[in-house]
């Protein structure tokens, strides 16, 4: 592929590191320990079959979705490299 002035795969680096980026953070707000019966936010029993399918969950579908929309993905690292965003 033709990457300009870049060296010979390191478009391919960028890419491998966004993804390991992505997989670390995923992780790190995996649940973790012991699953809670009810929901932490709002008290409602939490089903059997979701505390076994997700370890240490401490949420209930209703609220997790909740937090999940609230979040936002920032890296702060530019990786795309364009033209436009070195010029500003």
């Amino acid at each position: 592929m033709a990457t300009g002035w870049a060296r010979e795969g390191a478009v391919q680096e960028q890419i491998d590191a966004s993804i390991k980026d992505a997989i670390k953070q995923a992780r790190s707000e995996m649940p973790v320990g012991e699953s809670l019966t009810h929901c932490e936010e709002c008290d409602t029993a939490i089903p059997e079959a979701r505390r076994e399918a997700i370890l240490g969950v401490r949420f209930c579908v209703r609220c997790q979705t909740e937090i999940d929309k609230k979040k936002t993905v920032f890296t702060g690292i530019n990786r795309r490299g364009s033209k436009d965003s070195q010029l500003r």
